[in-house]
């Protein structure tokens, strides 16, 4: 057997059983998810009005609606991803990677199956928040089938980029809750980009600090391919950012991993 096949059938192994693991303890998932989706119905409905109206969008909160769920999409991606790091670092500690290190498998497929694992449970994620998002008024009327799939290629390396920086969080984390903690930035991180406010209605101090961050690019694209809003220079960024973390997370997490730390 070549390593490239060895490779591709341990990889789907491993997928395999951190899909049985995920549909077997889906509290922590479904925990996660409620974040967003509780964010969403909170600024919708308690502050959508109030928010729309300051936006220049008089009294009608679908403005808002519209404005705040394609931030929210992204979000969901990093909350779910927060559940990958705790994933890797329950292996980690548990034995089951020290097992695995003895038996004849492709050494890279354990992530393997971590990283293609969580990115499917992002996308359905991401389906489930923008159909919560589509019941209580969001439409996107003007995107085009190709800017619905730049959408979806936009959200998928999103995903793909934040799971090997969570997977790389699990694997230096000496337990389960500091993973928790120590991936905590992927679901803050959104509250301070341009998801709930545009940037120049923050204070001037802290505009940098919402601007020069991975998730405001993502979001003014995301909204540009949904809303036809501009998109500008975020539309070269955004997929930057993406390739930079993936890069990042993933010698990263291979470097921690081959080194058999823990």
């Amino acid at each position: 057997m070549s390593s490239l096949t060895l490779a591709a059938r341990n990889s789907s192994t491993m997928l395999r059983r951190n899909l049985l693991h995920a549909r077997r303890y889906p509290s922590l998932t479904l925990n996660l998810l409620l974040t967003p989706i509780m964010l969403l119905l909170l600024f919708v409905y308690v502050f959508g009005d109030t928010m729309s109206a300051g936006m220049g969008g008089g009294a009608d909160r679908s403005a808002y609606i519209a404005y705040l769920v394609p931030g929210l999409l992204l979000m969901t991606i990093g909350s779910t991803t927060v559940g990958t790091a705790v994933s890797v670092s329950n292996d980690m500690t548990e034995g089951i990677v020290a097992r695995f290190r003895t038996m004849p498998i492709h050494r890279g497929s354990v992530l393997a199956g971590h990283v293609v694992g969580s990115v499917l449970q992002s996308v359905a994620s991401v389906v489930l928040v923008g159909a919560v998002a589509a019941a209580i008024g969001f439409r996107s009327t003007d995107a085009t089938a190709l800017e619905w799939l730049a959408a979806f290629g936009l959200l998928a390396l999103f995903a793909t980029a934040l799971t090997w920086i969570a997977v790389g969080m699990g694997l230096v984390s000496p337990n389960a809750e500091a993973a928790g903690n120590n991936a905590l930035p992927l679901i803050f991180l959104p509250l301070i980009s341009s998801t709930f406010v545009p940037i120049d209605a923050m204070p001037g101090w802290f505009q940098p600090v919402a601007e020069y961050q991975p998730f405001t690019p993502a979001v003014e694209t995301l909204r540009g391919l949904l809303l036809g809003t501009e998109i500008g220079h975020n539309g070269w960024l955004a997929p930057a950012w993406c390739l930079a973390l993936c890069a990042l997370g993933y010698f990263w997490s291979r470097s921690v991993f081959d080194s058999g730390r823990k």
